[in-house]
């Protein structure tokens, strides 16, 4: 059986754990395969909001194996923290729950390097979540970090001593001190807990699946244009975000790969520094803003919104060979007379291109637009594709046209209802 993918198509926050949830029930298992805790995938239903930062969004269905793959790197006091919230809600994770073993491990030195090297940027900071994801990818390539699989060594903790001496040294570079005294006795306490979990090298547990005919969601964090070799470089994120990172993350090959969804919003937003070209600072962001509770699930930070950018989706598609796109929140648009959607840039030397440069260039770009009619109509109380405004089912078209990509999802509201299968 295949292996789908479902990645975002922007600077993140597209809506990606609600498709999960939609889309799990068809599926075997859920697994993730890279970023952390800088990460929030919010699913609703039943009326309650459900916030997860490193638990697979699988996790509410009891007859799907959720997995925690190699290319995620995991915080074990946040993530005992999820398991906690879902025990809470009576969602019985235990049995099908796996972590792999090769999954890197953040230490509460890794958070205090990384708010560190954040303030030592001064006015040029990448705009981190704090979460200390870029310290522990640093130490995966670097060779000198920790993985799940370590904790059930004998000499675990001379090793976590050897990461922290080295993360001493970082800190005295830039004149700080650690100071995560008052952090270890929780990390290692959630350490223990970690042990008691499904430890296991998920490489062999997913090839094996396959090969009983089970198919497999792969899910991403973040967005693609916050990759680390293909996003607006250096305000990324520190792993694969793309189709790519699916195969390394988890350990399946290419072959596997079927369907890679798109995940897009209606619009645009983007949390953190670097380019944005359809940025607006005016009103229509503000009005945007706040329609869409554009707030970062994770940190709380307000996002900056714009237009919906085709250039970059139509880079994005090509990175990840995506073969249908998921439209989320076109309901915060409902209140406007007329959408824009910028088609292509113009360059500083006054030519047009629709192809997205490198991001130095990016800065100086002056986005084009196409006006189209608004829809002015309450979305979140259609539930029949059929019953979709002409006007956005307009806009719909006018974005498969120029994406070349069908449209199979439009998302009209934050519910697991609200979710019209238009294809």
């Amino acid at each position: 059986m295949p292996v789908d993918v479902l990645v975002g198509l922007q600077w993140g926050d597209e809506g990606k754990g609600k498709i999960v949830d939609v889309l799990a029930p068809t599926y075997d298992v859920v697994a993730r395969f890279q970023g952390g805790p800088n990460a929030g995938h919010t699913l609703t239903f039943g009326g309650t909001k459900h916030v997860l930062h490193q638990v697979p969004s699988g996790i509410f269905h009891p007859h799907i194996i959720n997995v925690v793959g190699n290319g995620v790197v995991l915080d074990p006091v946040v993530f005992r923290q999820e398991l906690q919230k879902l025990t809470d809600r009576g969602v019985n994770w235990e049995q099908n729950l796996y972590i792999s073993r090769k999954a890197q491990l953040i230490l509460p030195s890794h958070r205090a390097i990384d708010r560190i090297n954040e303030e030592a940027r001064g006015g040029s900071k990448i705009g981190s979540t704090l979460k200390g994801i870029g310290p522990t990818y640093q130490d995966k390539i670097g060779r000198t970090g920790l993985r799940v699989g370590d904790i059930l060594l004998p000499d675990f903790q001379e090793r976590y001593q050897e990461a922290v001496s080295r993360h001493t040294t970082l800190a005295e570079f830039h004149g700080r001190g650690l100071e995560i005294e008052e952090f270890e006795a929780d990390f290692f306490s959630a350490v223990e807990f970690l042990r008691t979990l499904k430890l296991t090298d998920t490489e062999y547990l997913l090839n094996d699946l396959l090969r009983q005919g089970k198919n497999v969601l792969a899910e991403g964090a973040q967005g693609s244009m916050l990759d680390i070799d293909f996003g607006t470089y250096p305000y990324v994120t520190s792993s694969s975000t793309i189709v790519a990172g699916a195969c390394t993350g988890l350990g399946i090959a290419p072959r596997h790969i079927d369907k890679v969804y798109g995940i897009s919003k209606a619009y645009c937003t983007r949390v953190g520094s670097g380019p944005f070209p359809t940025e607006l600072h005016d009103a229509v962001g503000e009005q945007i803003r706040q329609a869409g509770r554009e707030f970062g699930s994770t940190t709380g930070r307000p996002r900056r919104c714009g237009w919906i950018d085709l250039p970059a989706l139509r880079y994005s598609i090509m990175l990840n060979g995506v073969t249908e796109i998921h439209l989320m929140k076109a309901d915060v648009l409902d209140e406007f007379d007329e959408i824009q959607v910028c088609t292509h840039y113009q360059l500083p030397n006054g030519e047009q291109t629709d192809h997205l440069p490198d991001h130095g260039d990016l800065e100086k770009l002056t986005p084009i637009y196409k006006r189209l009619p608004g829809w002015r109509t309450d979305l979140q109380s259609i539930t029949d594709p059929q019953a979709l405004p002409q006007q956005l089912k307009d806009y719909v078209l006018f974005l498969e046209e120029h994406l070349e990509v069908p449209v199979s999802i439009v998302s009209v509201g934050p519910d697991r209802v609200s979710t019209l299968h238009v294809k």
